[in-house]
């Protein structure tokens, strides 16, 4: 087994590979977000929205933002009118994460736009994620980076959704079609 290759994790590129901005900007979003975004005690929507905003977000109205919430980047991030954000929802976002209207991405899932070539360098790979209106993204599900959601789409619970979906469909934990909308 000595034979099959190792990478040198010391030689990797960093994780700055995604930082688009300045150093001073990227530390003062980790402080503000531990603070007023992530905090469960922090018990207003509208004030997490608004520092998701200051930092960048673009975030349309009557938008709800639970507590727990994590997002690597606001800057990255755009969510249309009246979409729901649940408690635990995680956007790794190193690439950019587009929500369309009347959205509802549930609790304790993860959006994660990054991965590594693992084979090669370990190096940062990023594509971005998209959800087109009237999607809902149900608990625990993952998507991952280069996935489109289809209109009015529903994912199951614990479903980890790696390939588009189509519009008007229901995604079960197998990752195929369970069903379509009648």
């Amino acid at each position: 087994m000595s034979d099959i290759p190792v990478i040198d994790l010391s030689k990797a590129p960093g994780e700055r590979a995604a930082w688009d901005q300045p150093a001073w900007k990227v530390y003062l979003w980790a402080i503000v977000e531990l603070l007023l975004v992530t905090n469960a005690w922090q018990i207003s929507s509208g004030l997490r929205i608004r520092v998701l905003r200051a930092f960048g977000a673009e975030i349309g109205s009557g938008v709800i933002f639970r507590p727990r919430t994590r997002v690597k980047f606001p800057w990255k991030l755009h969510i249309g009118d009246r979409s729901w954000i649940g408690e635990g929802a995680w956007f790794h976002n190193q690439d950019h994460i587009h929500i369309g209207h009347d959205v509802v991405i549930s609790q304790e899932t993860l959006l994660t736009t990054g991965s590594h070539r693992h084979r090669k360098d370990m190096a940062l790979v990023t594509r971005p994620i998209t959800i087109e209106s009237g999607v809902w993204v149900t608990s625990r599900c993952v998507v991952l980076g280069g996935v489109t959601i289809g209109r009015s789409a529903l994912i199951k619970p614990l479903t980890r959704v790696d390939s588009d979906v189509e519009p008007n469909t229901i995604w079960d934990q197998t990752g195929r079609l369970a069903e379509r909308f009648r």
